[in-house]
């Protein structure tokens, strides 16, 4: 993953007095008859959107980042009002809720950064359904302009069928602990081939255009989107990184088990989460007898091995015998139950299939028996701290992880 970027950013207060006045001339006209001219007009028709917003929640809209998007214009808006004093002469007898006198703004630096990006990314969230942004034709920033260009709406996914399969898979490899979830970053990449969470949906990232730099400077894509519910967005790179970052839920998928896993040191602060043991049981049963040397149980215990093993010979889960540990690893900052169903599943075609009669004369098939070799059991290991063991599977028969 590449490291957090610098990036340029603009505030809402970057609608500044020019552009709102020259917003404003476009429609100066002669005067109409009812004695207002139409730059007049304009200034209270946008005071009256204001007005209704006030009506609607009871209160004056307000900056910050959790707030809507509309929201936040209408409150630049009414920041440039409350300053321009031609404004205040028109709208003062408007003015029945006290807008233009209420001292409820915000400190400058309190303003949240608001770049193009950001509004795009939040604009298209809003416009999902009908992509219906003329409630932005009052105020008129570069921002607006540019997503109002490029909104990107979704619509039904014509081949979803042939990323059905896909979403399918990935929750099952959620579920079973190959891949796992992670929060989206600021340092985080979109990337193809890729798989997020936002808004609540599966994102599947099929399609990437030709990277090319933006106005800012920085380097943008065109995307195609697949949403598990089989919409699809043509939107851009820098707006799903924006979407992610703002969705408190929004994760990346990460590769089948991405990355150093555990190690045999803390790094970095890691708290240890657990081990990986490797046990040989010194039962007597024929099956176990026969085969010894390359019957082990493969489990992971967030407690001491030794004190998981001390009534193993009570325990139909060790085969109601003593065992002896083999091989143990550390792991750190790790699922314990998800990593155990990843061994599980990759040496499921040689799990030992066998019977045991409990303490109280009930049958009982332990589940976490494997007839495999130790010196395979590592191999499983070393794949799994570089990220690979998602593509293989234990092959009995050449005693090799294969992939699959």
């Amino acid at each position: 993953m590449c490291g957090s970027k610098t990036r340029g950013v603009m505030t809402d207060y970057d609608v500044d007095d020019d552009e709102l006045r020259s917003e404003l001339d476009d429609f100066a006209a002669p005067q109409k008859q009812s004695g207002r001219s139409q730059k007049e007009e304009r200034i209270i028709a946008g005071f009256e959107e204001i007005q209704r917003f006030v009506e609607l929640h009871g209160r004056p809209p307000q900056h910050g980042e959790n707030r809507d998007i509309f929201e936040r214009l209408y409150a630049v808006r009414l920041d440039r009002l409350r300053e321009l004093q031609e404004c205040r002469t028109v709208l003062e007898p408007f003015d029945h809720q006290g807008l233009l006198s209420a001292k409820d703004a915000i400190q400058d630096d309190d303003v949240e950064a608001l770049d193009d990006d950001r509004l795009f990314a939040e604009l298209a969230e809003v416009g999902t359904e009908t992509c219906d942004i003329s409630k932005l034709q009052h105020v008129k920033s570069s921002a607006e302009r540019q997503a109002a260009e490029e909104i990107a709406c979704r619509q039904k996914c014509s081949d979803f069928k042939k990323f059905e399969p896909l979403f399918r898979q990935v929750q099952k490899e959620l579920d079973t602990g190959v891949r796992t979830t992670r929060r989206f970053e600021r340092k985080s990449e979109i990337e193809k081939g890729r798989y997020y969470i936002v808004g609540g949906q599966k994102a599947y990232v099929a399609e990437m255009d030709k990277a090319v730099a933006n106005q800012h400077g920085f380097l943008d894509a065109r995307l195609r989107v697949i949403f598990d519910n089989g919409t699809e967005s043509n939107m851009l790179m820098r707006s799903l990184q924006k979407a992610l970052q703002q969705d408190p839920a929004g994760r990346r998928i990460i590769e089948p088990i991405a990355g150093p896993l555990f190690a045999d040191r803390n790094v970095d602060g890691d708290d240890a989460s657990g081990t990986i043991y490797v046990l040989r049981s010194r039962s007597d049963h024929p099956l176990v007898a026969q085969h010894r040397d390359v019957v082990h149980k493969l489990g992971v215990t967030g407690d001491s091995v030794e004190r998981r093993i001390a009534n193993a010979k009570l325990d139909p889960t060790f085969l109601m015998a003593d065992v002896e540990i083999v091989a143990t690893y550390d792991l750190y900052n790790i699922n314990r139950t998800k990593l155990e169903h990843l061994l599980h599943r990759v040496f499921e075609p040689a799990r030992l299939d066998i019977q045991i009669m409990d303490r109280f004369g009930n049958p009982v098939v332990p589940r976490e028996w494997f007839l495999v070799p130790l010196f395979v059991i590592d191999d499983a290991v070393d794949k799994i701290k570089n990220g690979t063991i998602g593509q293989y599977i234990y092959d009995p028969n050449s005693a090799k992880l294969m992939t699959h």
